[in-house]
């Protein structure tokens, strides 16, 4: 199982990428969360302590790393654009709730596209771990898809865009709908989070095709107040739990057709 977790920041889609996670943790399953995102905080929403995450450097800043394994360097100009990575999440992951946790960070494309020793790294290992590993694989990301290609996507089973109820958010998703259609990834699906009532239910089924929505989240102030202890919604939000582990059982069942 490979999925991806897109959306804007705030939408609370690091909450999803990490419950989701940490259930598929608590069956036995060996799980590989990786974030993608240059607001990293996928951590703290599986449950490690800031110390912990003071301590981890995103492999994209991980500079004698990236020089040994492109041959990239100040007196080398040339590099490999298939550096091996297959030994980066064994090594760099950092395990907590039966998660393996695997910074990569970003890189700054400046408006104009990057072929550079980093992100040739960190396409590498995207690559690596949709293609090579048997784990399962959850990448939280952000909302663009800059850093995936059709070697990438070429295993992955679906992105989940997380929305709030709101004409921009449902624009994000259209968004990636778009860019995972030419990226070759037709499994683009949705969950709605912050739902505070049955008009915003409505207004997601008015927005979203039936068959693209996995659920929804209601507005909770329990995952606020994990957030402020710094602490896992999935140890503080039983209800939270209980309606992501609805939407994995249908992520599930889509994977079993």
């Amino acid at each position: 199982m490979k999925i991806a977790v897109t959306g804007k920041g705030g939408v609370g889609k690091t909450t999803f990428a990490a419950t989701l996670a940490r259930l598929y943790a608590e069956e036995g399953r060996p799980v590989l969360a990786a974030d993608v995102d240059p607001d990293a905080n996928l951590g703290l929403a599986l449950g490690f302590s800031e110390e912990e995450l003071d301590e981890i450097v995103p492999i994209t800043k991980m500079r004698k790393l990236i020089e040994e394994r492109t041959g990239a360097g100040s007196d080398n100009a040339f590099y490999k654009i298939n550096p091996q990575v297959s030994d980066i999440p064994d090594k760099y992951g950092k395990l907590c709730n039966g998660v393996r946790l695997l910074v990569l960070g970003t890189v700054d494309t400046g408006g104009g596209g990057c072929v550079c020793p980093e992100h040739v790294m960190l396409k590498r290992i995207l690559n690596n771990l949709m293609l090579h590993r048997q784990d399962v694989v959850i990448l939280d990301m952000e909302a663009g898809l800059e850093h995936l290609g059709r070697g990438t996507t070429a295993g992955m089973d679906q992105f989940v865009v997380v929305i709030e109820p709101g004409a921009r958010s449902v624009q994000t998703y259209k968004n990636v709908k778009r860019l995972a259609d030419d990226l070759g990834v037709k499994q683009v699906r949705v969950v709605a989070n912050k739902v505070r009532d049955e008009k915003d239910e409505e207004f997601i089924r008015s927005r979203i095709p039936a068959e693209d929505l996995l659920g929804f989240i209601h507005y909770n102030s329990e995952v606020i107040d994990a957030d402020r202890n710094g602490s896992s919604p999935f140890d503080y939000s039983q209800k939270v739990v209980e309606e992501i582990r609805a939407i994995k059982g249908r992520i599930d069942a889509d994977e079993e057709k």
